[in-house]
């Protein structure tokens, strides 16, 4: 390894919502910095995955998964995803091959056009599709753009993964390593708590609550006998949402909480005591503050 020639540089995942690129990131740095969800528009803001592959440091800019926006929030996540598209050595548009070369990815690509990077397809998900599909489909997309690689994987299963790995590793920039070995994101722990909580809530509330609420992380602090006490508020617009949250003699949050505390203490070998708040804020997505942390521009 020393004796190799260090690379290291940037590569944005960019697509529609819920394409795959949080599983992605994921998979390549061996442990969970984004969270994953079958609902669209999960990820809310620009999460570096930091991970080494021979003898490359490559970082992943996840980014919010683009669509027409309609209020203020997703305004901001979509300027986030635009953001972080502009900021990679290599930008990969990531397609779910099951949905194909729909609406929202062909708005996609005809805004990448006017970008002068280097460009690669990515067509996930084809563990769920017909293999005959699959070169017909990158062909059409081919069409439309200059891609300088296709290639066609299953982040979930881990297909031709190492293939994509390896192309970026080969082809980002020369470079002494930006981070250490050892770090997975720049997240802070605090955020990447919040974000744990903010997936358990997509997981167990089926109703569309979790796109009336935000997760806020308010204490992170190391105890004396060497744990963590965090405490994070959920902030909802109205109070039918808040009792949801809660439920019947607080069995919810109660269930909210205790997963999200158990997948912590397995991701940062911790002990965490977690303390959950759900609080009513009305248009909370009008508030500058909610903005801040999360790296989201607030006029957009």
């Amino acid at each position: 390894m020393d004796n190799q020639i260090k690379r290291c540089g940037f590569v944005s995942l960019i697509g529609a919502p819920n394409v795959g690129k949080s599983t992605i990131t994921n998979d390549f740095v061996g442990s969970k910095v984004s969270i994953v969800s079958p609902k669209a528009q999960t990820t809310r803001t620009l999460i570096k995955g930091i991970g080494v592959y021979e003898n490359t440091q490559i970082i992943f800019l996840d980014t919010p998964g683009i669509f027409k926006p309609k209020r203020r929030f997703d305004r901001s996540m979509v300027a986030s995803a635009w953001n972080g598209a502009a900021d990679g050595d290599i930008l990969v548009l990531v397609v779910d091959a099951r949905r194909g070369f729909d609406n929202e990815t062909k708005a996609i690509v005809d805004e990448l056009k006017l970008k002068q990077q280097k460009m690669v397809l990515l067509l996930n998900k084809i563990d769920l599709v017909h293999k005959e599909k699959l070169l017909p489909l990158a062909e059409e997309i081919n069409q439309t753009a200059l891609f300088s690689e296709t290639f066609m994987v299953s982040a979930a299963t881990g297909e031709n993964m190492k293939d994509f790995y390896h192309y970026l590793a080969e082809n980002l920039p020369q470079s002494p390593w930006y981070y250490p070995e050892e770090q997975m994101s720049d997240l802070p722990l605090r955020l990447l708590a919040a974000e744990v909580v903010r997936e358990k809530l997509f997981l167990y509330l089926q109703e569309e609550i979790p796109y009336s609420l935000t997760v806020e992380p308010e204490l992170w602090e190391r105890r004396i006998d060497g744990s963590i006490r965090t405490e994070i508020t959920i902030y909802v617009e109205r109070e039918g949402q808040k009792k949801i949250i809660i439920g019947h003699n607080g069995e919810m949050i109660k269930k909210i909480g205790q997963t999200a505390r158990l997948e912590l203490e397995k991701m940062l070998d911790e002990r965490i005591h977690l303390f959950l708040f759900v609080k009513v804020r009305e248009n909370w997505s009008e508030d500058p503050a909610r903005y801040q942390d999360w790296g989201l521009i607030y006029n957009v």
